[in-house]
């Protein structure tokens, strides 16, 4: 690779996981950090405003990806991804949820991911965070990644919550605190009342560093492997072929689909699949693709009655007027504001459940109506059904083939229409009751079991949150060690983001993405959590 530039780390992906890395490894001002995106700027209104976030998706800022039709459904899923700098931090909904204890220990118990239990990742979720109303022992109030509370909440909002408590579930005003069981507001990823997604917080701050070069609009189309090392990229800018030496390590923070998408371009997954597409063997990796899961969704709406829908709220001149002086309002909210977590089991530790609700209508493929809505998605969150990612070709600009295989387990079909029952039991009662009018989706009260069940299937989605495509483990299937995040095989690579996750937290997985990359950091400086 001789006459290419040379680095010591190429970061694949200016994503959340990539923007903690960049910032964290310049610190050293020896290391010299290369940053590839292959989006453009984050520098739009729509970013920025909380409330325009819904916007974002199906714009150029969005990778558009959907899957191939689903078995259990009969339907393809949409599954959007930030393309920008900040990657999806600069267009998800901005809740911060770090997930259940339960979650890391069974990471480190199940999977093999030891250093990876609940005790253990806790330090990296606190030192992130900047929260402005908790703080220790479970919260940081001086971390980069600033949390607080919504500034907004519409009235509906404020009556489900009441409605939910009066159905039965405890109120919960700090969902990342000793119990996540509840209802309640969500805590957010904004700063007075603007959005603060991971390149607010790690990447635009150390842009001037001297070390470390930022470079968007650059898709890479291959990690280039020497024998059994890692020792450079390649990626186009224009009609420009750029080749980039690392000459410490590559790290791939791309995420759960770009990720195992270019490890396979590269030779390293399934040896038969990417055989059938031409591509030379470097290491047979049968789980690079596998384990991919999101969270299935079910979106129930009403018409609403004596009130006002968000959306046509933020639409009138002055409430622009407002955030712009004052960063309050309607547009300062993120829409869903509150929520809950619940067992349909009786757990009294480990949700199953969690609801987000916002007064308006949101379902992907629904055409806004003209009238004030009220919708509560109903999301499954420990599902046992895992789908794949495989290359359609060996051309990198062309989409992988993403099955979620949604449902493939009967289960958890099962445990998501208890959710969404008892979400319409809590909501059709208590304060909520008086503002509903009649149902939009379903369209009527009266479905019976095929019906609701056919309902239910023509109208799952996801939260958004794909994972698990590069598992960290120690089992046949895993493609990272769990004590490092290097790609097994080979030597100067790393997966950083949520691939690595084995199996998906409970919850928005925002926060956890960011707790991995600054634990990453630190196994790739050989720091530990205190240490300056």
């Amino acid at each position: 690779m001789s006459g290419s530039e040379s680095f010591d780390f190429v970061i694949v992906g200016g994503g959340s996981a990539g923007c903690v890395l960049a910032n964290r490894l310049t610190l050293d001002p020896t290391v010299r950090v290369l940053l590839l995106e292959a989006g453009g700027s984050d520098d739009v209104p729509e970013v920025h405003i909380p409330a325009l976030f819904p916007l974002l998706i199906a714009s150029e800022k969005d990778w558009g990806y959907r899957t191939v039709e689903q078995t259990h459904t009969g339907t393809q899923i949409s599954v959007p991804r930030g393309k920008m700098v900040g990657g999806s931090s600069s267009m998800n909904a901005m809740v911060y949820i770090r997930g259940n204890r339960a979650d890391y220990d069974g990471w480190r118990d199940e999977f093999g991911a030891k250093g990876w239990g609940y005790e253990d990742v806790l330090p990296y979720f606190v030192r992130a965070e900047g929260n402005s109303r908790l703080a220790g022992p479970l919260h940081g109030t001086h971390g980069p990644l600033r949390v607080e509370d919504v500034t907004y909440l519409h009235e509906l909002n404020q009556a489900w919550v009441d409605s939910a408590i009066t159905w039965g579930l405890t109120r919960n005003d700090d969902f990342n605190g000793e119990s996540q069981l509840g209802a309640g507001p969500f805590q957010v990823t904004c700063h007075d009342g603007r959005r603060w997604s991971v390149a607010d917080a790690y990447l635009h701050p150390v842009t001037s560093r001297p070390n470390l070069t930022v470079r968007t609009h650059t898709q890479v189309s291959a990690v280039l492997i020497e024998g059994s090392r890692a020792v450079g990229v390649r990626y186009h800018d224009g009609n420009a072929e750029v080749t980039v030496h690392a000459t410490a390590e590559v790290l791939l923070c791309g995420g759960s689909i770009n990720s195992p998408q270019l490890l396979m371009l590269s030779g390293v997954g399934p040896a038969d699949h990417l055989r059938a597409h031409g591509i030379d063997i470097v290491v047979d990796l049968p789980g690079v693709g596998q384990n991919l899961h999101d969270h299935p969704t079910v979106p129930i709406i009403w018409f609403t009655r004596d009130t006002t829908d968000i959306i046509d709220q933020a639409m009138e001149p002055w409430v622009m007027t407002e955030w712009q002086t004052t960063r309050t309002g309607p547009l300062a909210s993120n829409l869903c504001g509150v929520g809950a977590f619940l067992s349909t089991t009786g757990d009294v530790t480990r949700p199953d459940i969690q609801l987000h609700t916002a007064p308006t209508a949101f379902a992907d493929g629904l055409v806004r109506p003209d009238r004030p809505t009220f919708t509560g998605t109903v999301s499954l969150l420990d599902p046992r059904s895992r789908g794949t990612l495989r290359l359609h070709s060996a051309d990198p600009e062309d989409r992988p083939e993403l099955d979620l295989a949604l449902y493939r387990d009967p289960a958890d079909f099962d445990t998501i229409a208890a959710g969404v029952r008892a979400f319409i039991q809590m909501s059709s009662s208590g304060p909520l009751a008086r503002f509903l009018d009649r149902p939009l989706l379903p369209d009527r009260n009266d479905l019976h079991d095929q019906a609701f069940a056919q309902f239910m299937r023509q109208r799952t989605q996801t939260m958004y949150h794909p994972a698990g495509t590069c598992a960290m483990g120690t089992g046949e299937q895993a493609v990272v060690d769990p004590s490092s995040l290097r790609v097994h095989g080979v030597d100067g690579l790393r997966v950083i983001d949520a691939s690595v996750m084995p199996r998906l937290p409970r919850g928005n997985t925002n926060a956890p993405t960011v707790m991995t990359a600054e634990k990453a950091a630190d196994l790739i400086l050989g720091k530990h959590p205190g240490d300056a």
